[in-house]
């Protein structure tokens, strides 16, 4: 099979997505772009893919990403129903994150020193809030939406000149963001069983009271320092001995941390799933809890307290470092420990995403400096990385019936001396998405 094999499946599997696009140079453009993306080349910037692609149409290609009218919307509706395909279903999780991408300089959309947890510290960046859909440690990234820090909200003039939207030049945390991704991924009826989200997330009360609202089960990290009530917590209304009755109940216990809810709990040493290097293991330990995340009320003592919120799961875990994570789950209260601790951990897939489109697909090296510009590049990506899993999911298809087959036809014949296996069809020459 000849390199140029997989291009001629990639058009056929844009097909949907270039029907959106209308005039014929973009359903043009659009194969190339992607194709650039997934070809050989370290850069996957406009110009470096123009130059080995379609030498002296630079102008186009970048007219295409950074500057033609067209509407973004078809082509996410299309990767949704893709990565649904692929990978959607009732034992799928969608995975919220974020992902830095470094800048220098100023002026790129949304650029200011943020701290980037792929590098361990502030840098200066963009910040891209990221939906993951996900099924059996198969990722399909369906969702990249740019976070504008308040240094971009409070000024008109730069958000204008990075040409950001009207209707996104409001200031939006990312949990807000996210639950935006959410409802469109919940609109294109896209199937997944839980959400997961790290603390960054999880430590938002009306994000975690947004994705109960809307009725999914949800399982996300959550602060050490979250004071948290017992699951049997009462509510009382205090006699006072002078002065009006109170018109409000109160917790009839003080809320205590997270970490010490579970610091007398028992830990248990839980396996969720085989890795490279063996079975995947940590210690875990969870108890029902109510968060103290419901309205305020001032206490006797002149105190602000917050009353408890619904019933879910607090999870700790301890690794092999002595380091310690924390997490609140609202599946079921006859879950198992070791459902909750598979579960949580199911988020790791993210983070190979992420890796995955910026060291092979250059999600990363967009140079433009607008905000369509880089969406439209990031979508391109997305796309690029939803047809490589469709490939692999394919070829992993196929090897399985090989094997299959050939056990079948093995049996039948019973022969006397090793059984010569057939070969399998070879893949075309294509970066590996490890």
């Amino acid at each position: 099979m000849v390199e140029t094999d997989w291009i001629a499946d990639l058009e056929r599997w844009l097909e949907p997505f270039v029907a959106g696009l209308g005039h014929k140079a973009r359903r043009r453009m659009c194969p190339l772009y992607v194709a650039g993306l997934i070809g050989p080349g370290d850069r996957k910037s406009v110009q470096p893919m123009a130059d080995r692609l379609v030498p002296g149409e630079y102008d186009r290609l970048h007219h295409f990403v950074a500057g033609g009218v067209w509407n973004a919307a078809p082509l996410e509706g299309e990767l949704l129903a893709q990565a649904d395909r692929l990978v959607g279903g009732p034992d799928a999780v969608l995975v919220v994150d974020d992902t830095a991408l470094p800048k220098k300089g100023s002026a790129s959309v949304g650029v200011a020193p943020q701290y980037a947890s792929a590098l361990g510290k502030t840098a200066n960046c963009q910040t891209l809030v990221s939906l993951t859909l996900a099924r059996g440690e198969v990722p399909v990234m369906v969702g990249l939406r740019l976070f504008l820090p308040e240094i971009w909200t409070d000024d008109p003039g730069r958000m204008a000149r990075a040409r950001v939207p009207k209707d996104r030049q409001v200031a939006l945390t990312k949990p807000e963001i996210a639950i935006e991704e959410i409802d469109r991924v919940i609109v294109s009826g896209a199937r997944f069983g839980c959400v997961l989200a790290d603390s960054g997330y999880g430590s938002s009360g009306p994000f975690r009271q947004a994705l109960s609202e809307r009725g999914l089960l949800w399982a996300v990290g959550l602060s050490p320092r979250q004071n948290v009530y017992p699951a049997d917590v009462g509510l009382i209304f205090p006699v006072a001995k002078t002065g009006r009755r109170r018109k409000y109940h109160i917790p009839d216990r003080l809320p205590v941390s997270a970490e010490a809810m579970l610091a007398d709990e028992t830990w248990q040493k839980v396996s969720w799933r085989r890795g490279t290097k063996g079975r995947l293991s940590c210690h875990f330990a969870a108890c029902r809890v109510r968060v103290a995340d419901g309205h305020k009320h001032r206490m006797l003592d002149n105190r602000m307290q917050c009353m408890p919120g619904e019933e879910v799961w607090l999870v700790g875990e301890r690794r092999s470092t002595g380091e310690q994570k924390f997490y609140v789950s609202n599946l079921p209260a006859d879950a198992t420990l070791k459902v909750l601790a598979a579960t949580i951990k199911a988020r790791w897939v993210c983070e190979q995403a992420h890796q995955q489109l910026k060291e092979e697909l250059g999600l990363d090296h967009f140079e433009g400096r607008s905000w369509t510009g880089l969406h439209r590049h990031a979508l391109m990506t997305m796309i690029a990385y939803a047809f490589l899993q469709s490939r692999r999911l394919t070829a992993v298809g196929r090897k399985k019936k090989s094997r299959g087959t050939t056990a079948t036809a093995e049996h039948a014949s019973r022969p006397t001396s090793h059984p010569r296996h057939p070969r399998t069809a070879s893949t075309p020459t294509m970066p590996a998405l490890r």
